[in-house]
């Protein structure tokens, strides 16, 4: 994905956030997030809304559009010494907003934010709401999530898994690409990646609570205690 020149809605936006800059709260942040990226200090639902009225303002897009858009935004603005944090949610909440527009042709695109991110306050909502969206929506998605759950990057892998929510949300898991994610993540020793499959098998359990349980007992001399614990907690509290 090319960066597209500065101005437009791109430059709008960005001065629409900066608007709402709060110093305090983004030293917070950043210390928060252990982030190097340049903070604003804006709460997530300020950044929906400024995306909100910029899409209203927009109307429909094609993906083209709105993914040169996503990368205008993820870019250092011009001027800056590198990438704003709030830039870069904004970004995802525009593909998140127009994920109707995305097909699976542009999950390639999408993958290199993910690549880019480095931070599970960016990877999770572009993972679920727009790769898990498209996932749910069209069956040829999958194979690229299959390429992603084997990626040396655990934050593709931690996106691969997190991207069958929306089917488990819908009442359509995807039993058998869960377990297949499931069994070949259950020795990770990366906390985001053990937390990851401990919050899915979670999601699951309200819905299949026998599935979650079984695949517990089968893999107990396997699993973590934290994915244990985050596995079952829905079913113990029950």
């Amino acid at each position: 994905m090319t960066a597209k020149g500065t101005g437009g809605p791109a430059d709008a936006l960005r001065a629409e956030l900066a608007g709402r800059a709060d110093p305090v709260r983004a030293a917070q942040q950043r210390a928060y997030l252990h982030s190097d990226l340049h903070h604003l200090g804006l709460s997530v639902p300020d950044v929906r809304r400024c995306v909100t009225g910029t899409r209203k303002a927009l109307g429909a897009l094609p993906a083209a559009q709105v993914t040169g858009l996503a990368r205008e935004l993820w870019g250092p603005p011009p001027g800056a010494a590198g990438p704003v944090f709030e830039h870069r949610l904004a970004a995802v909440e525009l593909l998140v907003q127009y994920v109707r527009a995305l097909r699976t042709e542009d999950l390639h695109q999408v993958e290199e934010l993910l690549r880019e991110c480095r931070t599970w306050a960016l990877i999770d909502p572009l993972a679920v709401h727009c790769a898990g969206a498209v996932a749910l929506r069209e069956e040829a998605a999958g194979a690229v999530l299959d390429r992603w759950v084997a990626d040396p990057d655990f934050w593709l892998r931690r996106s691969a898994l997190l991207a069958l929510l929306p089917g488990i949300r819908a009442d359509r898991p995807d039993l058998a690409r869960l377990t297949r994610y499931a069994d070949a993540l259950v020795e990770e020793k990366e906390f985001f990646l053990r937390k990851a499959l401990g919050w899915t098998l979670r999601e699951l359990s309200t819905r299949d609570p026998q599935f979650v349980l079984g695949w517990v007992a089968e893999n107990d001399a396997r699993i973590a205690p934290l994915t244990r614990r985050e596995a079952l907690r829905r079913i113990q509290a029950a």
